[in-house]
């Protein structure tokens, strides 16, 4: 069995868009067939969504992401004006990307570790595997206590995710985890710096949860911070109202698909007649067929009220194939030129500042 030092040698590199300009790549994928034709539709949907300068657009995440190398794909999104908001797994943001952050990596697994062989040394060595990724288990407790650092900073309420999740960004920036201090960027850092709001909706599911837990714990009897979920579903509710016309970029599904979808008919219970979201495009490899949320297509979400058909496209392929060209194909268009960042976060403060007065 090799040593833990052995098995954490080569880091996952996060692919970089930018120097990769897939435009004639896409084009030509066009007049092909299956989800070849299905990418280069989606890559064009959004296309026109960036252009639409009206649109905010809102960036669904799930599943293991940033593990497997997409962080600079989102990174660059946020930064050059590509997304308003982002609704994620805490996975992906905080065991993943505040971790990264931190200056801890994921890791290359060996082929001969994908399909279990190896698992029980690995437990023994402190190496959790992500199918063919690695990741220290012992780094990733750090990543757990740094987020009880960062609870028990805070005032004891009542929080959406929105809220303490703009506090791991600005933790981020006090502590110098910036490019400008010689470290990588990261989601959290440029979200924080763009305004830019993520609701994780089922937050208590990563290593936030250990640190709330722990938090708690300590505390018990005492006032306590703790994650308001109707909060985080009311915020985003407030920006379909104040932005009726929105556009969904989802990589993969689950309770961020349905959380970033349902925020229309939320309106409508609100008494706002809120448009359906205009654009929509979803990557995932799941299967429609079982009835459950994430192969669900998005002509189905059209029988809820939730998703226009004009613009929609499914696209069944694995996110680290699909998205880097649907990403890199708007990027290098320049979609997002005309676009100035909606600072959405902002928003949600003033309104929460008014609230309060």
């Amino acid at each position: 069995m090799p040593t833990k030092k052995e098995l954490l040698t080569t880091p996952v590199k996060h692919i970089d868009i930018t120097q990769h300009n897939v435009v004639a790549l896409v084009d030509a994928m066009a007049s092909m067939a299956y989800s070849s034709r299905d990418t280069a539709r989606a890559a064009a949907i959004y296309e026109r969504m960036l252009r639409d300068t009206e649109c905010g657009v809102i960036l669904c995440l799930a599943g293991s992401l940033i593990s497997a190398g997409l962080q600079k794909v989102f990174v660059d999104l946020v930064r050059n004006n590509m997304v308003d908001a982002i609704v994620s797994t805490g996975a992906n943001i905080v065991d993943q990307d505040f971790f990264e952050a931190l200056g801890f990596r994921h890791y290359i697994a060996g082929d001969e570790y994908k399909y279990g062989n190896g698992d029980a040394e690995l437990r023994e060595l402190m190496i959790d595997r992500i199918y063919d990724t690695f990741i220290d288990e012992e780094e990733l407790r750090i990543c757990d206590e740094t987020t009880e650092k960062i609870i028990n900073s805070l005032e004891p309420r009542p929080y959406s995710s929105r809220e303490i999740l703009r506090e791991f960004g600005a933790y981020l920036a006090a502590n110098g985890r910036t490019p400008a201090e010689g470290n990588n960027d990261s989601i959290l850092l440029a979200a924080y710096e763009k305004d830019v709001p993520i609701f994780c909706p089922a937050f208590s599911d990563c290593s936030a949860g250990f640190g709330f837990v722990m938090h708690q714990h300590a505390r018990q009897g005492q006032a306590m911070v703790s994650i308001d979920s109707a909060k985080d579903f009311y915020e985003l509710t407030q920006l379909k109202i104040a932005n009726p016309t929105t556009g969904l970029l989802m990589i993969g599904g689950g309770v961020p698909k349905n959380f970033a979808q349902d925020i229309v008919v939320a309106a409508e219970v609100l008494g706002v007649d809120a448009p359906m979201h205009k654009y929509a495009i979803q990557i995932t490899v799941a299967d429609v067929r079982d009835g459950a949320l994430s192969g669900s297509t998005l002509k189905e979400a059209s029988s809820w009220g939730k998703v226009d058909t004009t613009f929609e496209q499914m696209v069944y392929a694995e996110a680290t194939l699909a998205l880097p060209l649907v990403a890199g194909y708007a990027l290098h268009k320049r979609a997002a030129a005309g676009r100035a960042g909606k600072q959405w976060g902002r928003v949600l403060e003033r309104r929460a500042e008014t609230v309060s007065a």
